[in-house]
């Protein structure tokens, strides 16, 4: 099957393949965009409770700034168990696999692919997945991008809101208020009304239901922060990581906690100003623009044109900086054998010139606005 896309200025054409892939805790169903080449890790996807692939990613993916990565890496698109369009309902007595062993069927994803490594990128509960699959397998995650990520257990008190909340409102309610902020909800209308209708009818209630339960019962994720002279082992997401939350997102709390958690030599929080919860379907140019920006500091499209980000990113405190400054860092912490030479003196080059009234010393965590 080939796709398309129509809103490129060029003929892009990339082929599609679907997969379903057998692991001890159910079939995942996966979409391979494009041919892996060589050692080049592929961008793996994982999508939010009420989504799929497509809702959760179409925008972003299709967007003709996205083009350039898609040149460059092939995209797995995966969907937990029973979410994907037309899925069949689950037997009564089926059980769900939890969200510790959903991240354990990514390893046999990439081992159904042939693949050796990925760059995730995913939202919500599948941030979670990915983040715990890149706690347990370093070595298949070279970068992970975080839309919306938890990294706590669900509360007592979230817990009984929910069920008195239960009561009153169907299911599509609370999804759209976990998705969506208020002043989203009350103001677009259109966009609510779109993914409402979706919700209601692309996705298979019963199946839904069972992995907002899974979603609803997950664990702290075990992530403590490496702190200089101190314990050099402790557990933490190893790769380059990029955090990333609208300013008006129900998510930004979670999002921030989960940031005081990372290796902060390795991690940079994005919030999008002006964006709601979804920033992927909000702003695809700039999550686009970022995303170039995070491959670069990998080592990867070198050459990548930036624009849009570098025009659009303001300075609102010392915490603050440009990607460049991260890129340039990420050269230095990784180590990897590649040669990147001149890509790092270009992102120092940029650095420099980026904000000089930012000491940059002081920066032990990365933030971004733009």
């Amino acid at each position: 099957m080939v796709l398309e896309d129509s809103e490129s200025e060029a003929v892009f054409e990339i082929e599609v393949f679907e997969h379903d892939v057998d692991t001890p805790y159910g079939r995942i169903h996966c979409t391979m965009k494009g041919v892996p080449k060589g050692d080049r890790p592929v961008i793996l996807t994982f999508h939010d409770i009420g989504l799929n692939h497509k809702t959760c990613f179409d925008t972003l993916f299709q967007h003709e700034d996205m083009q350039e990565i898609m040149q460059h890496f092939a995209v797995c698109h995966v969907d937990a168990p029973g979410q994907h369009e037309g899925a069949n309902t689950f037997s009564t007595g089926y059980e769900y696999p939890s969200m510790d062993q959903l991240s354990e069927t990514l390893p046999l994803v990439l081992k159904h692919f042939g693949l050796k490594s990925v760059i995730g990128m995913a939202v919500g509960a599948g941030a979670y997945v990915l983040a715990k699959f890149a706690l347990d397998y370093p070595k298949m995650v070279e970068g992970i991008v975080l839309i919306n990520i938890n990294p706590c257990a669900e509360g007592w008190m979230d817990w009984a809101a929910q069920k008195i909340s239960g009561w009153t409102h169907a299911m599509p309610d609370m999804i759209i208020s976990h998705l969506f902020g208020k002043e989203e909800i009350q103001n677009n209308h259109d966009l609510i009304g779109t993914y409402r209708h979706h919700i209601l009818n692309d996705m298979n209630q019963y199946n839904l239901q069972l992995f907002i339960k899974a979603y609803n019962s997950r664990r702290d994720l075990e992530i403590e922060r490496p702190v200089p002279g101190g314990n050099i082992n402790v557990r933490t997401i190893k790769c380059p990581s990029l955090l990333v939350v609208g300013d008006s997102s129900p998510a930004v709390d979670a999002v921030v906690e989960c940031n005081t958690k990372l290796d902060p030599t390795k991690a940079t929080l994005l919030k999008m100003a002006d964006c709601g919860g979804l920033p992927q379907v909000d702003q695809p140019g700039k999550l686009t623009e970022a995303f170039k920006y995070f491959i670069q500091g990998m080592g990867y499209m070198p050459s990548a044109s930036m624009t849009r980000l570098v025009r659009s990113r303001t300075a609102s405190g010392s915490s603050v900086t440009s990607f460049d400054g991260n890129r340039s860092r990420s050269h230095t912490n990784e180590g990897r054998g590649r040669s990147h030479t001149a890509d790092a003196q270009r992102a120092r080059s940029h650095t420099d010139s980026a904000d000089n009234s930012v000491d940059q010393s002081v920066l032990k965590s990365t933030e971004v606005s733009c």
